[in-house]
């Protein structure tokens, strides 16, 4: 009876942590539209977003703007809010590579073509519509230019738009 009575509770706490984690990751893998704007341009492009575990994702996008083209990768750490139906909040950080033609904009550099590498930490909100493939990011994402003349710039905020796959 032992035996069997700690096998159910053994049980139970295995599914308790599936569900748990079910619950933090509302899909699976989610396509959409990422837009990053603050200071300096503002940068349009498809982003997609996958779960690797119930807290643990990935995001990578393209990012297009006038003379630039920002590819990045982030990772994010993702945690439900506690009394709420689809709302996340993460943390996360990647590596962005911005191909720069003609550096009209960019750090006040004119000396032509350029690429950038830089480090975005991310904090932020995510809200899955529960009864809709749908979900939707705003976070704050500053840019840490870590190449030429490096810099920091703190006001930049991205806003995603996702369709979501299970």
């Amino acid at each position: 009876m032992k035996k069997v009575f700690l096998s159910l509770l053994a049980a139970s706490f295995v599914a308790v942590g599936i569900q748990e984690a079910n619950a933090q990751a509302r899909y699976r893998t989610a396509l959409g539209l990422g837009i990053d704007v603050g200071d300096g341009p503002t940068l349009v492009g498809p982003q997609i977003k996958h779960f690797f575990d119930g807290a643990n994702a990935g995001n990578a996008q393209v990012l297009f703007g006038d003379d630039v083209t920002v590819l990045g990768v982030d990772y994010s750490h993702n945690q439900a809010i506690a009394g709420t139906n689809g709302l996340n909040w993460y943390v996360g950080v990647g590596p962005q590579l911005a191909f720069i033609d003609g550096g009209r904009w960019w750090y006040d550099d004119r000396d032509g073509d350029r690429t950038y590498f830089a480090l975005r930490p991310a904090a932020g909100l995510e809200f899955k519509i529960p009864s809709a493939p749908l979900a939707f990011h705003f976070d704050w994402k500053p840019w840490w230019n870590l190449t030429h003349n490096s810099n920091f710039e703190p006001a930049r905020f991205t806003l995603g738009f996702k369709f979501t796959l299970k």
